[in-house]
């Protein structure tokens, strides 16, 4: 697993209109091809009366799976300037359909290319750019002793917290950054004096608005 990359948070959506011709931008998140393709076909149900739905999308940790569709645009003109808006701005696990409604004014393959471009930039704008970071789930049981004092270390280094389970003793799931994980576990040992109990999860991505 990639320690983070960079997505959208949810589904957006944006329009702009050049030379008459509305170029509408959608994108959303996704993790595997099957939910590129639902999208794609759900747009295209969607706006059915459009000129063309052309689409884009790259998912996986090495961008494995990168598709393109001009759907009836000149070859080169849509899909492919789409899947490089995605590909220049460093995202991954995302989908990109520009639907077009023709205005009666011919753009050119020049123009094409542009229109596509600003309407993916446009879509993925909407959508909202975030990172998907990942942590490791740490749980640490200690007696309420130490309750006070763990929690005012935790908030000093930023840990991100979960949920806090009473029982007996205390529970607090923390959630340092996988790279940081072994280094908080020496230093959380270290800070209760060997006395709480340190039990590893899983790993998994934490949404960031941006990197610290």
């Amino acid at each position: 697993m990639l320690p983070q990359y960079r997505t959208v948070r949810a589904f957006g959506t944006a329009e702009i209109v050049i030379k008459k011709s509305r170029f509408i931008g959608f994108a959303k998140p996704v993790s595997t091809e099957e939910e590129a393709v639902a999208f794609i076909e759900g747009i295209k149900k969607e706006h059915w009366n459009a000129t063309h739905n052309c689409s884009a999308y790259m998912i996986g940790e090495r961008d494995e799976i990168q598709k393109a569709s001009d759907d009836g645009e000149p070859s080169g003109t849509a899909g492919k300037p789409i899947l490089e808006v995605i590909k220049n701005q460093g995202l991954k696990n995302v989908v990109v359909v520009v639907t077009r409604y023709f205005g009666g004014i011919m753009l050119g393959a020049g123009g094409l290319i542009r229109a596509y471009t600003d309407g993916a930039v446009a879509g993925l704008a909407a959508a909202e750019q975030v990172y998907q970071v990942l942590h490791r789930e740490i749980r640490v049981e200690i007696d309420y002793t130490w309750l006070g004092k763990v929690e005012n270390e935790l908030r000093g280094r930023g840990t991100l917290l979960g949920e806090t389970a009473f029982a007996d003793k205390v529970t607090l799931l923390c959630l340092p950054k996988e790279t940081e994980a072994d280094a908080f576990i020496a230093w959380m040992t270290d800070l209760t004096q060997g006395q709480g109990v340190i039990l590893q999860g899983e790993s998994r991505y934490v949404e960031h608005a941006e990197l610290s």
